[in-house]
């Protein structure tokens, strides 16, 4: 288990530097299994999930070659498909919730695939269901082995349809557009996700050949074809990092500026923030975070407690309200934060009260702030990181605490997050990296 060492009450200033969107990659990086060509990758995160999807593609006999520190060349040109029967393949495709999306890359080009039960955040109940009801509504045959926890689907013939998700599910849409390209037909796919993240694959699979509308909307048509051909893709930044940076800024008084965010994609991300007292400009394509000695959470018109809660696109997204959450605990002012997607997400606000916060858990989905306006500083404690951004939550927690904190099992930040410690270490932090 790796373990930080976080020293705190230190102002930070500089510049960071996003890395590319995790969510995107995961998408991405699958959408190569659909096309026998080369595929060009830029922008491609150095992160524990991704790296674990790129050795899986490997093991898949798919020709993986990493040109710089974040561009790869990817050429699946010779797929081993019965390495899916393997033990070694059930093993490793656990470990992250992404290897799910292979499934329907697969399905599509070679009329099979399979997957055991995902693993990844343990944050409730994330069900699958959307997936495999698109591939049986596009004609494929689902089986799940309860006794392995292994999903199977195989197709003859995959045909277009109509079909309305029961959930706007991120993956599910992903994973169901992948499929649909080659299928016959048309697929009309309503109540489709329609997140930047998914813009970006639909507008990647476009280029190799795929005739897909509706992009951007939650209507999504699909006319099939027979071929995909090989393309050129960059990735996004990422959009939780961004805020994840934001929120930095604001809990530890500094001064930094968020380079490259492609902001006309943040969405309602700038405004949330701003609501939670956060000054933030824009310039040119960055973000200027100036140094505040506090900042004010807003009411609502009617002067009714400010409420914050996570939608699907175009709302805000879940997995920045952990970070809302503590750095809302140092603002002036109260706030509810509605967790609506998932239920155990939440959990780790006691982590939070044990450093001095005043945090109300009403039940797993809703919890009450009330901030402290950096007039209490919170105390240093011992903590173990239960997912990816309740982590890198309890890390900003820990570089504006008085004393040295220690965060385990970082190895979930390290999932989402490239060389966190490093990049907040060039300027100011101190954080230290204990295998």
């Amino acid at each position: 288990m790796t373990t930080f060492k976080v020293k705190g009450g230190i102002k930070l200033k500089g510049d960071l530097h996003p890395q590319g969107a995790k969510n995107e990659a995961l998408q991405v990086l699958c959408a190569v299994l659909l096309t026998p060509e080369e595929v060009i990758m830029a922008n491609v995160p150095d992160i524990r999930d991704v790296n674990i999807l790129i050795d899986l593609l490997r093991d898949l006999n798919v020709v993986v070659k990493r040109i710089n520190e974040s561009t790869y060349s990817f050429k699946a040109d010779n797929i081993d498909i019965n390495y899916l029967s393997s033990e070694d393949y059930k093993q490793k495709s656990s470990r992250i919730r992404g290897s799910i999306m292979i499934v329907g890359p697969l399905l599509a080009r070679y009329g099979k695939g399979y997957i055991p039960r995902p693993g990844g955040d343990k944050i409730g109940r994330r069900r699958v269901d959307t997936h495999f009801i698109g591939f049986e509504k596009l004609g494929a045959k689902f089986v799940y082995d309860t006794k392995e926890e292994f999903y199977r689907v195989k197709a003859d013939k995959l045909v277009g349809t109509y079909m309305l998700l029961d959930e706007a599910s991120v993956t599910g849409t992903a994973n169901i557009i992948m499929t649909a390209v080659m299928a016959k037909g048309e697929t009309t796919i309503y109540n489709a996700a329609c997140e930047p993240y998914l813009q970006q694959l639909c507008k990647m699979l476009n280029s190799m050949g795929a005739e897909i509308s509706g992009i951007g909307s939650n209507l999504i048509k699909i006319n099939g074809v027979k071929y995909l051909a090989g393309c050129k893709h960059k990735i996004l930044p990422d959009m939780i990092e961004i805020g994840s940076f934001i929120g930095l800024a604001a809990i530890t008084k500094s001064e930094i500026t968020i380079k490259n965010v492609n902001y006309d994609e943040l969405g309602v991300i700038p405004s949330v923030f701003s609501k939670l007292g956060i000054k933030l400009q824009r310039k040119g394509d960055d973000i200027y975070v100036p140094s505040q000695e506090n900042y004010e959470i807003q009411s609502f018109i009617d002067g009714s407690i400010l409420s914050i809660s996570d939608a699907p696109w175009p709302g805000f997204t879940p997995d920045l309200l952990s970070i809302v959450l503590v750095v809302a605990s140092q603002a002036k002012g109260s706030v509810l934060i509605h967790q609506k997607m998932f239920e155990s997400r939440l959990f780790f606000v006691d982590k939070l009260i044990d450093m001095g916060a005043q945090i109300i858990l009403c039940d797993p989905h809703r919890a009450t702030v009330i901030g402290l306006n950096h007039q209490s500083k919170f105390k240093s404690t011992t903590m173990t990181s239960p997912d990816i951004r309740a982590g890198v939550s309890l890390l900003l927690a820990a570089l504006a605490a008085d004393g040295e904190s220690t965060i385990h099992n970082v190895e979930q930040i390290d999932r989402g997050y490239q060389n966190i410690d490093k990049r907040l270490n060039a300027i100011g932090a101190q954080i230290t990296r204990v295998d």
